[in-house]
């Protein structure tokens, strides 16, 4: 009887080994689509994207949705902060003004802040912006990586494209405000 409780214990040992080694395997990378993450983030580019979002969200339809999406709106800024905005460099002497004008207007859309973007911020926002379509989705339903990510953006294209020129044109977060054009 003693053989076969030592034999039992044994064998449930050796299956918890088993299960721990797998875990250990069985391990994903971390997630790094929000950079190090907001709350990561030195004080002073927090304290740049609460007046960002304060700022930029002036559309009378889109006041609380700085609120409504905003892990997704520190995601998007913890990322760029955390590349330093790929390296692209600032423009803000040359379309900082309007670039004010046409964000804080109730009459510019998001097409007319999308035309502003260089072909380098394009190509960089389009392979940086953490909402890549899912392979394998149905034909006309479309299922994106972090599909919160994708809704806020497509939401509030507007704001979000007009933040991240902000953000870069302020050189990736210099101060700890966003500097608006007169």
């Amino acid at each position: 009887m003693k053989y076969v409780a030592v034999a039992l214990a044994a064998a449930l040992a050796v299956g918890c080994i088993d299960a721990a080694v797998l875990r250990a395997h069985t391990r994903q990378e971390p997630d790094t689509a929000c950079g190090k993450g907001f709350d990561n983030l030195v004080k002073g580019s927090q304290d740049y994207y609460r007046t960002a979002a304060v700022e930029l969200f002036t559309h009378p339809s889109h006041t609380m949705d700085n609120a409504t999406f905003e892990a997704e709106f520190e995601c998007w800024f913890a990322s760029m902060c955390t590349t330093k905005c790929g390296g692209l460099p600032s423009q803000a002497d040359a379309r900082k003004a309007d670039l004010t004008a046409m964000c804080l207007s109730v009459e510019a859309d998001w097409l007319k802040i999308w035309k502003m973007f260089s072909q380098e911020e394009i190509k960089w926002f389009k392979n940086n912006y953490p909402s890549d379509e899912v392979d394998g989705s149905e034909e006309g339903s479309e299922v994106h990586y972090k599909q919160a990510m994708e809704t806020a953006k497509e939401v509030n294209k507007k704001e979000l494209l007009c933040m991240t020129l902000f953000t870069i044109d302020d050189e990736c977060v210099k101060w700890p405000y966003i500097r608006l054009g007169k």
